[in-house]
């Protein structure tokens, strides 16, 4: 089964990163249904590694503003809700749950370069199934790494072994505030066939 041309539409040709955002709220329960999709994409065995802060409250935006770069604040501040994509270096303690078919702890217990790589990895690619996701439900996002990950790992995550990797707006874009569709590299100059 493969999916129309609607939805290929809605989830990669005419999506964007948007800039700008209607003050449309976005629901509770709809960030809720987001993560329920984004659990059921694939990660190396099962590890899950990314968390997720859905920083949705005004109180919760002026901790966030500090790290910000002058350039992403103003879509951030007024975006309805900044998803803080953070990595927690112990995801490997989860394994006894998400993975029970081996000691999958031990594969990373024992190396804390592959447990780093794996985390990162993973996490990064749970954080772009997330966008997928709130795409398919309807949302506009907009992902940055213009921020100082220092600023928010001790604003959100002091104490914790969560770190952070990098945000994502999420909301009802404006599309008077789009910047033109950017070229894309053509297949012959981005893949190969072996």
């Amino acid at each position: 089964m493969t999916l129309d041309q609607q939805a290929l539409a809605t989830v990669f040709t005419e999506a964007r990163s948007h800039n700008g955002w209607s003050d449309k709220p976005v629901s509770d329960a709809l960030l809720r249904d987001v993560y329920d999709l984004t659990k059921m994409a694939p990660t190396s065995a099962n590890c899950c590694p990314a968390r997720f802060i859905f920083v949705r409250s005004p109180e919760a935006k002026e901790k966030l503003r500090p790290s910000l770069s002058s350039g992403n604040l103003e879509k951030t501040m007024t975006a309805p809700v900044t998803v803080i994509a953070a990595i927690d270096s112990e995801f490997y303690e989860k394994l006894p749950e998400l993975f029970p078919h081996a000691d999958a702890r031990s594969w990373f217990t024992s190396s804390p370069a592959v447990a780093e790589e794996t985390a990162f990895r993973n996490a990064t690619l749970q954080a772009g199934y997330l966008i997928l996701a709130a795409r398919s439900l309807g949302l506009d996002t907009g992902a940055m790494s213009g921020f100082d990950k220092a600023k928010v790992d001790e604003a959100f995550f002091a104490g914790t072994t969560w770190k952070s990797n990098f945000l994502i707006n999420l909301g009802y874009g404006d599309p008077s505030k789009l910047f033109g569709r950017l070229p894309r590299l053509p297949f012959e100059d981005a893949c190969l066939l072996a």
